[in-house]
């Protein structure tokens, strides 16, 4: 029996280069290794969103088409819509009633994202919630391993904790999920900060080729070199992370390496060879895409039969815990 993954994704619009990069190339692979829930966490896009929820539903979709592209597979794993599986809302409710305020006050990340976000009231019940939201994500599954990265460690560990607590009352009900650390590597956006829709900064993977090249012909570069004969330092440059994903040629990449250093190329010279890169890489993602767009009559069965398979888990868990609490007469 394969061990069971669970990872889910808000749905913010059309995915970038940050999540090709850091998760979704991952996620295909695990697909071989692991038996995989995929989960559209559309609850977790309202928590920011309910001021103006109209985009939520077009954006799922828009989630969905970037999995398909990229090769997440829904006969190998489980691809389904949390809000389809009430199940998450239920078992939600049953961790809030032993998740110590505290916990949540602590969480690094909820600090984080009230700075980053100050263009809207986050000042709410749900939005300081959202780790017990995302711990019934996983646990409804019984999942044994989360893939993260290490910026999302702290996440789990509240998982880990809010399973131990519940243990603790009630008996062993849910497994503590391991975290399966992968690499992920720096994705700048064009202004040189992480890529994010929210910085307007991002290169989406379906992006048409010419506007791809036209954010990355303006990308910030190294400010060092004002003129083309000025010497760079390519592990100042922004472009040159981009290149560690997408140049896989070690041998052009020390060329390039070269180059900047001497002044030998300049800015342009060494963009025009990452974006053939990309382009490369998004084509057979892109022509994909494009099947699927055209066949969009195909998305709801995938999101029935994905829902389908993961209330089969969650239904047979939700009574566990119920008996477990004492609820079940």
């Amino acid at each position: 029996m394969m061990k069971r993954i669970f990872s889910g994704m808000r749905p913010t619009g059309k995915l970038h280069l940050g999540h090709l990069a850091g998760a979704l190339t991952n996620w295909v692979r695990l697909q071989n290794e692991y038996e995989c829930f995929f989960c559209i966490v559309d609850w977790h896009g309202l928590m920011s969103e309910y001021a103006d929820s109209k985009m939520i539903k077009e954006n799922c979709i828009e989630v969905l088409l970037d999995w398909l592209s990229v090769g997440i597979d829904p006969r190998r794993s489980v691809v389904f819509m949390q809000s389809h599986v009430p199940e998450h809302a239920e078992l939600h409710l049953a961790l809030s009633m032993i998740t110590p305020l505290g916990w949540l006050e602590r969480n690094p990340t909820y600090k984080e994202q009230i700075l980053n976000m100050q263009n809207k009231d986050l000042g709410t019940y749900a939005f300081l919630g959202y780790p017990v939201l995302m711990a019934a994500d996983i646990l409804l599954y019984k999942a044994e391993v989360v893939p993260v990265g290490e910026d999302q460690s702290a996440h789990l560990e509240i998982t880990r904790e809010i399973a131990r607590r519940f243990n603790g009352f009630f008996g062993e009900v849910f497994p503590e999920p391991q975290m399966l650390l992968t690499p992920t590597p720096r994705v700048p956006g064009t202004d040189g900060r992480k890529m994010s829709k929210s910085y307007g900064n991002a290169i989406n993977i379906s992006d048409p080729f010419d506007l791809i090249w036209e954010k990355l012909r303006t990308m910030v570069t190294d400010p060092a070199r004002y003129r083309r004969t000025d010497p760079g330092d390519p592990d100042k440059c922004p472009v040159w992370d981009l290149h560690k994903v997408f140049t896989q040629d070690l041998d052009k990449r020390k060329e390039l390496d070269r180059g900047c250093r001497t002044a030998g190329i300049g800015c342009i010279d060494c963009k025009k060879v990452l974006f053939e890169n990309i382009k490369s890489a998004l084509y057979p993602i892109q022509d994909k895409r494009r099947y699927y767009e055209a066949h969009r009559e195909e998305f709801l069965d995938i999101l029935y039969d994905g829902a389908k398979r993961a209330k089969s888990v969650a239904e047979n868990v939700m009574e566990e815990v119920k008996a477990s609490v004492g609820l079940v007469l």
